[in-house]
């Protein structure tokens, strides 16, 4: 068994969510490629591969139940067909936090992850390639330049509420969800918020192995 595999497939019990063995592979893959770049380029500030697959991997893996929730529905009301798979846009993706690891357990959806620094999308890049998925890609850009649409729009930790959906207002897909993952409960960002933009629900989440408040707030377009 490879290192981390142990704790990563009960973190993936804990959270009752079953992946092929393959698609446990790819995510330690994922673990091993973000540790090799991030000795030359500093991606992220954990260094330890223990507190990487905690704070990193287990905390995006911690929002794939709540996204194929919402993505079942999307497609119950006909927003998403097999013609037309889902689109998602991760933005200040950074490493690829949540972004690649949906790509990973979700490969019905396209994900783009968008990212203002440029070793950062090529890093996306390099772990599409390198893990082989063809439905991830990594975008050099500011959101707000990109002109496609996407059923969800996801961020962690990236920004404010209000400067997430403002920035990304133009990307959202008729009918698209915002999925912004938070630690506590972000009341005061919620307050923030202009009146064309509505929180619909805040998901609370469990992070295994992590002693920390986290959750997902779920927002659309006001009518």
């Amino acid at each position: 068994m490879r290192a981390l595999e142990k704790e990563l497939r009960l973190g993936l019990l804990d959270l009752d969510l079953p992946l092929a063995d393959a698609q446990v592979a790819s995510l330690l893959d994922y673990l091993d490629l973000i540790q090799k770049w991030t000795r030359v380029y500093n991606l992220t500030a954990v260094r330890d591969p223990a507190e990487m697959l905690t704070h990193h991997l287990l905390d995006s893996l911690a929002a794939i139940a709540p996204l194929r929730r919402q993505l079942a529905m999307l497609t119950a009301a006909g927003l998403i067909s097999p013609a037309q798979p889902a689109r998602l846009l991760d933005v200040g993706s950074g490493a690829g936090l949540p972004g690649v690891v949906i790509s990973i357990c979700c490969p019905e959806v396209r994900v783009d992850c968008v990212d203002t620094v440029a070793k950062k999308a090529a890093f996306i890049q390099q772990a599409a390639l390198s893990l082989k998925l063809p439905n991830l890609r990594g975008l050099h850009a500011r959101v707000e330049n990109l002109t496609d649409r996407y059923q969800i729009v996801s961020s962690r930790a990236f920004a404010s509420l209000l400067d997430f959906t403002t920035w990304s207002a133009g990307t959202l897909a008729q009918q698209g969800l915002w999925l912004a993952m938070k630690g506590k409960h972000p009341a005061d960002e919620i307050a923030d918020l202009t009146a064309g933009v509505n929180v619909f629900h805040v998901e609370q989440l469990v992070v295994p192995g992590l002693k920390a408040e986290r959750c997902i707030v779920w927002l659309s377009k006001g009518e």
